[in-house]
């Protein structure tokens, strides 16, 4: 643990991405097996702990800190890791303090543990421990490393140190378990690549560039493509021998919170990987973002969202057939694929994607602008002979959005950030006004992290610790005194909000400080405008 501990730590306090993967693959070739394959696991957010939960540790804090002392302090630190490691009270006494777990015992023993016996065996670890590893610990057991580095720098890392690209180390992620141990030897040169054939692993995407400050005349429309960019999620659909899967962009598998989908696949028969986007789509038309939200943040839908919100899948692409990797293959060729293999199975809850018929991007412009909808976001432009090749390349792929919406609204409550943010008042929730019974209220809309600069985030916390008038645990109450406007992509109405609507991808497009409080929009404004 000690190592792995290290390791957290450098990689927390440092900024630089070559030295964080300079520290990740020091630790990876120095590190034990299976040791290493566990931080691995943890780095890639694929270890996980149904009976340690966070609750547990704050109850662990509580039975040696006075619960008062403790919420101050989390409220302080921002991160319940954090704050329980640094603030812990090791028991005293006679008894005899077991040695600090390593890396691979912490793993086994909550893998095998009944759930009433962890927090016993979480206090003796965490009285074992010195306060960096009781963080390490801590990090673990949740979940949440947050110390700058993504699961992708991870896999960099390990790419590497064996000289092939990251994009092959995701061809055989899913098709492993922690602690890696063929993936390691392969790294290390004393093992073959892990065969992934006929294993529903995922394809790392090929991603488009936003069009912006591009200048379109010099494109000949005859060598494009363009289709509607839909308001969904880009998902990877993966038929094989062993099973079925469904991916996002990401890599995260969502299979069991849409087994819809995945019925429609296992009917296919087909060995086959698909690019497409997941919609909830009713009757034939495609459903508000929200409807799919609701089904995105369960793990498993009830029967009245598989009834009310059934999911569909618009098709852009193929990847494979019959093991036969098309990727190599220009657009327009793996189109007519995609085109016949639809033709020949036609899959229920799936439609193709509609290529756009245009004379010129004048042309696309206008039909870019009238199509602002709940399900579009805008257009997609692509070359007619491009590959599929992962990542985000500048040229052959680009996302053309439409413009943004903007509203005025005042700034009602702020809470610390997480990691680099832990101490920056970032998170924002914003109001607009209304009336009841004569009397003018703000009424909050939504909620924004995203948007600033670092110099406006300096701003906005110093704001908010200068007008806070009421605490409620990590969240401040600010005086109605700040304008923002915050840009968003759509607008829907919503029975979970007090005010009636939700906002799609809020943030915060500038900073109103030449604005009046009194003069920022109301909330009939806005659904008159926008809904």
């Amino acid at each position: 643990m000690i190592e792995f501990a290290t390791l957290l730590e450098r990689l927390a306090f440092t900024p630089s991405r070559n030295m964080k993967l300079a520290l990740l693959k020091e630790y990876f070739s120095m590190a034990p097996d299976p040791d290493r394959g566990y931080a691995l696991a943890a780095m890639a957010g694929s270890l996980s702990f149904a009976a340690a939960k966070p609750a547990m540790l704050r109850a662990l804090a509580m039975e040696r800190i006075d619960p008062e002392l403790f919420a101050w302090s989390y409220d302080y630190v921002g991160d319940l890791a954090e704050t329980v490691a640094l603030i812990w009270r090791p028991e005293t006494g006679d008894h005899v303090t077991p040695a600090a777990p390593g890396l691979a015992e912490v793993v086994h023993t909550l893998e095998r543990l009944p759930k009433a016996n962890v927090p016993d065996v979480v206090r003796e670890w965490l009285d074992a421990c010195d306060a960096s590893s009781r963080y390490a610990l801590l990090k673990l057991i949740t979940g949440s490393l947050r110390v700058g580095a993504s699961a992708r720098l991870a896999k960099t890392a390990l790419a590497e140190l064996a000289s092939v690209a990251p994009d092959d180390i995701e061809e055989v992620w899913h098709g492993l378990e922690a602690p890696y141990g063929p993936l390691f030897a392969w790294v290390e040169g004393k093992g073959p690549k892990p065969d992934a054939k006929d294993t529903p692993v995922f394809r790392p995407p090929m991603l488009a560039q936003p069009l912006e400050n591009v200048d379109l005349t010099t494109f000949d429309p005859a060598e494009w493509r363009a289709e509607w960019k839909w308001d969904g999620i880009r998902v990877q659909l993966v038929s094989t021998p062993q099973g079925e899967r469904v991916y996002t962009r990401t890599a995260e598998d969502i299979g069991k919170a849409f087994p819809d989908v995945l019925a429609t696949m296992q009917d296919l028969g087909s060995r086959v990987v698909l690019d497409g986007e997941l919609l909830v789509v009713q009757d034939g038309v495609v459903a508000p973002f929200a409807d799919l939200q609701q089904r995105l943040n369960r793990k498993s839908p009830t029967a009245s969202m598989l009834r009310d919100m059934p999911a569909g899948i618009r098709l852009y692409d193929i990847l494979f057939e019959d093991g036969e990797d098309l990727r190599s293959l220009p657009f327009d060729t793996r189109r007519q694929r995609l085109e016949s293999w639809f033709a020949r199975l036609m899959p229920p809850r799936m439609a193709l994607s509609e290529l756009i018929a245009f004379q010129n991007f004048d042309h696309l412009a206008k039909l870019r602008e009238n199509a602002r909808s709940e399900g579009i976001e805008g257009l997609m432009l692509k070359k007619a002979d491009s590959p599929y090749v992962p990542g985000r390349p500048r040229g052959p792929w680009w996302k053309w959005k439409r413009e943004p919406l903007t509203v005025d609204a005042v700034v009602m409550y702020a809470q610390r950030g997480h990691g680099k943010r832990s101490s920056f008042y970032s998170d924002y929730t914003f109001g607009l006004w209304r009336t009841v019974d004569g009397e003018r209220e703000l009424v909050p809309i939504g909620k924004a992290y995203s948007g600033f600069t670092d110099e406006e985030l300096k701003f906005l916390d110093k704001w908010i610790r200068d007008h806070t008038t009421k605490r409620f645990g990590p969240v401040r109450e600010v005086a109605h005194g700040l304008v923002l406007e915050i840009a968003f992509d759509a607008a829907q109405y919503s029975k979970r909000h007090k005010s009636g609507v939700a906002l799609r991808f809020p943030r915060v497009s500038r900073i109103r400080r030449d604005k009046p409080v009194e003069d920022a929009d109301t909330l009939d404004e806005f659904i008159r405008a926008f809904l």
